[in-house]
């Protein structure tokens, strides 16, 4: 296969990458582990490692493996069993890992994260120290969503979303999905036969979410709209995202050869400050602040701050230095910042104009960031 010229150049620039392996790439059709495909995989990413490319790894599959080790037929449906699943599975996950990428001489480290991790900065900063300290050793962090404790990311979450945000944490130029299907189609190739892969994405508008079918893998949490969330999330933070086929005999050698496998989404971002990628792109909103067309104005083409004049509705109960979303007039999420207010003070200086007040914003410029 040739070598693609964009994706070369891209390479040349990568030092570190984030690998995030899905469930049905990792389980045979029984949803037990597949150990000649995870070893496999150690070998590839061992490959990464030694052309001195820091790697981490973001794995899906204890559930599913936990599945295979207690025998059930199928994925439990309830909170509890999946707890239970995750408990046993992750452990053997972890072992197999650790026997696959031994006889490279590499030690794994396992991190399990919570959406709440993100949440707090002193904790967020602890991870990124946590990781940089492991490459340090040599070692490869393997990082998985805490399923024995994480109700929320049971239920709604996926380590898609997940590889996105340690993504960003590391300011890592990469993040490579590798999931069950090649990449990202035109049309559903299972209703649609001539559907064409989609090499390259500069920008992911609404042209390319309407591609996204409305899958759901057997075992998996994630489909292909929660993957060009993920996207998204990382390109607009200045990252590139290549999606493939991790069923594919050698895919991780192919995409560092340059080969024209998969999709690539470009970074389309501005390379974003530490401290504005933790609230603009990871920590979960507390409420939000909408704003009228002449505010939102002001600070996607003006870049100016927000003042409370052109606040015109607040949602939920947050504190001062919250991360609080801006929405348009029609509710559509544009922009994210630390609000200089409680949600009580907001609603009660909302669309006041001349006051003397603490803050003569609700959010600085300087703690503001636009996600479009």
């Amino acid at each position: 296969m040739s070598v693609d010229p964009v994706r070369q150049r891209l390479l040349e620039q990568v030092d570190t990458v984030v690998v995030k392996v899905g469930t049905n790439v990792l389980t045979d059709d029984r949803g037990t582990l597949d150990r000649e495909r995870i070893q496999a995989l150690a070998d590839q990413l061992q490959r990464i490692r030694a052309s001195g490319r820091k790697v981490v790894l973001v794995s899906s599959g204890a559930i599913g493996a936990g599945v295979g080790r207690l025998r059930l037929t199928k994925r439990p449906s309830e909170l509890p069993q999946l707890q239970a699943c995750a408990a046993v599975g992750q452990t053997a996950l972890m072992q197999l890992y650790q026997e696959c990428l031994a006889p490279h001489g590499c030690t794994v480290a396992q991190i399990l994260l919570t959406a709440s991790d993100f949440d707090s900065r002193p904790r967020y900063l602890n991870v990124r120290n946590t990781i940089r300290t492991l490459f340090e050793y040599d070692c490869l962090p393997i990082i998985n969503e805490n399923d024995t404790v994480s109700v929320a990311e049971i239920r709604f979450g996926d380590n898609d979303h997940l590889a996105a945000m340690v993504t960003n944490l590391l300011q890592a130029p990469l993040l490579i999905i590798l999931t069950s299907v090649d990449g990202l189609y035109d049309a559903d190739p299972r209703l649609h036969p001539n559907a064409k892969l989609v090499h390259t994405v500069e920008q992911i508008d609404r042209s390319v979410t309407d591609m996204a079918g409305i899958s759901k893998s057997t075992l998996g949490t994630g489909g292909m709209r929660s993957k060009l969330r993920a996207a998204r999330l990382a390109t607009a933070a200045g990252e590139a995202v290549l999606m493939a086929n991790g069923a594919t005999p050698g895919i991780l050698d192919a995409i560092f050869a340059a080969q024209l496998v998969g999709t690539l989404f470009l970074p389309h971002g501005g390379n974003v400050p530490a401290r504005k990628r933790w609230f603009g792109f990871t920590a979960r909103p507390r409420g939000s602040l909408k704003v009228d067309a002449g505010a939102r104005r002001a600070l996607v083409e003006k870049g100016k701050s927000l003042l409370p004049i052109g606040v015109v509705a607040v949602e939920g109960e947050f504190r001062k230095g919250d991360v609080v979303s801006i929405l348009d007039s029609e509710g559509v999420e544009f922009a994210r910042g630390l609000s200089n207010y409680s949600s009580a003070d907001a609603v009660r200086l909302s669309g006041r104009k001349g006051e003397q007040l603490p803050y003569e914003e609700i959010i600085h410029r300087d703690n503001l960031v636009i996600l479009e």
